[in-house]
C-alpha cells in the first residue's frame, strides 16, 4: 500500500479536544496510474528507485542543526504524547467519579501483515491510557454478515463505547455496507454519511471527525497556525483524508483549494498556498518548487522508496521532498514521525469522547 494513513503548542491546547476536531492507519489518496499529471521533473510513473534519489534523510539532521535557515518541525510523536496524557488523565478522573471505563471495540478481517500491526498498536494504545479494548478476528473468507453481527454486537454492549472495523477489507466486501452498520454515536472513526454529511453542512457538527484529518488540524492548532482568511491546499481528494481536511479548513475559515489527479499544473496551484495538506500516496511527489515561501507543510504520506543503506532495503518518506521543502516551508512535519502517531491519538481521543457524551459526563 503506497500510504497508510498518518512542536510548539498553546497553553489552551487541552481544551481543543473536543468531538468536532478530529486504523486504521489510513489509506490515503491514490493517484491513477493511468492519469498523466504535468509534473516538472518528478513523474508519477517514476520507479522506486528514482524516487528515492529525491530527498535523503539528512535533511533530518540538517533541520536539528540548522534552524536559522531551515523550516520548524512539527513533532507529530511529541503532540501524541501530549494528547495521550491528556486522555488518560480524563479516562481516570471519568472512572473515579462515574465507574465507566471507555471501551474501544476493533473488528478485523483477513490476516494482512500491515492490518495486524496497527490493530496491535492500538491495543496498546488503549492499555496505556486507561481504555478497554475489545478485538474480533475474522478470517478473510468471511462474508458481510458475518462482519456486521458483530458490529451488532457492539452497537449493543452498552460497555463499547467506540467501533472500529480496521481497513482495508477484503475485496469481496461491501465496505459502504459495513461501515453503514455502526452506530453513529460510536463512529469514532467518523466514517459514517451523517457524521461527514454533517462536517459539509454549515451551521452542524458531526459526532466524530476522521481521525487523521482532526490529527492534521491539532497539530496547525497546536502549532500556533493561523488559518483563519489563510489560502489552503489539500492534495488529495479521499473519503478518509483529503475531503474532510478540506472541509475542517473550511471550517476554520481558511480559503481551500483541492489538487486531484485530473488537476492542470498543480504545482502552481500549491504554491499559491499559505497551508498544504498532502495526502496524495505518492512519494516526493510535492517539490520545493511546489511550496510557497514561509507555508506550513502537513504531510499525511508513508510511502516506501528502496534505500540500500537500510537494513530492510527500503525507507519510508512522504508526498513532500522532505530535504528540498525544509528550505522553503516555515514548519513541516516529517516522516514518519508527524502526522502517523496522531492518528491514534485522535481515536483514544473521540473513543473517551464517545463515552463522555453516552454518559452525559462532563
Amino acid at each position: 500500500m503506497a500510504s497508510s494513513v498518518i512542536s510548539d503548542f498553546s497553553s489552551s491546547a487541552t481544551a481543543r479536544l473536543l468531538p468536532f476536531r478530529c486504523t486504521v492507519p489510513i489509506g490515503a489518496f491514490q493517484f491513477q496510474p493511468s492519469v498523466s499529471i504535468p509534473l516538472t521533473p518528478l513523474h508519477l510513473n517514476a520507479s522506486r528507485s528514482t524516487l528515492s534519489r529525491c530527498c535523503s534523510s539528512s535533511a533530518v539532521t540538517a533541520v536539528a542543526t540548522n534552524t536559522d535557515t531551515l523550516a520548524k518541525v512539527i513533532d507529530g510523536k511529541l503532540v501524541s504524547k501530549q494528547i495521550k496524557d491528556e486522555v488518560a488523565g480524563e479516562v481516570a478522573g471519568m472512572k473515579e467519579a462515574i465507574g465507566v471505563v471507555p471501551g474501544l471495540a476493533v473488528i478485523l478481517v483477513g490476516s494482512r501483515k500491515d492490518s495486524q500491526t496497527y490493530v496491535r498498536n492500538k491495543k496498546k494504545a488503549c492499555e496505556a491510557v486507561g481504555i478497554k479494548s475489545y478485538e474480533v478476528n475474522l478470517p478473510e473468507d468471511s462474508t458481510d454478515q458475518e462482519v456486521i453481527k458483530h458490529i451488532l454486537e457492539f452497537n449493543n454492549d452498552p460497555s463499547v463505547h467506540g467501533i472500529l472495523v480496521q481497513l482495508p477489507l477484503p475485496r469481496h466486501m461491501n465496505e459502504e455496507n459495513i461501515l453503514n452498520a455502526v452506530n453513529i454515536e460510536k463512529d469514532v472513526d467518523g466514517f459514517h454519511p451523517l457524521n461527514i454529511g454533517r462536517l459539509a453542512m454549515q451551521g452542524r457538527d458531526p459526532l466524530f471527525v476522521p481521525c487523521t484529518p482532526k490529527g492534521c488540524m491539532e497539530l496547525l492548532y497546536r502549532h500556533g497556525v493561523e488559518i483563519k482568511g489563510k489560502r489552503a491546499v489539500v492534495i488529495g481528494r479521499s473519503n478518509i483524508v483529503g475531503m474532510p481536511a478540506a472541509l475542517l479548513l473550511q471550517k476554520a475559515n481558511a480559503t481551500v483549494s483541492i489538487v486531484h489527479s485530473h488537476t492542470k499544473i498543480p504545482e502552481e496551484v500549491t504554491r499559491q498556498a499559505d497551508i498544504v495538506i498532502s495526502a496524495a500516496g505518492v512519494a516526493n511527489l510535492v517539490r520545493g518548487g511546489w511550496i510557497k515561501p514561509g507555508a506550513v507543510v502537513i504531510d499525511v504520506g508513508i510511502n516506501p522508496v528502496d534505500d540500500a543503506e537500510s537494513p530492510r532495503g527500503y525507507r519510508l518518506v512522504g508526498d513532500v521532498c522532505y530535504e528540498e521543502a525544509c528550505t522553503v516551508a516555515s514548519a513541516i512535519t516529517p516522516v514518519p514521525g508527524g502526522v502517523g502517531p496522531m492518528t491514534i491519538a485522535m481515536l483514544l481521543s473521540n473513543t473517551l469522547e464517545s463515552a463522555k457524551r453516552i454518559h452525559n459526563f462532563k
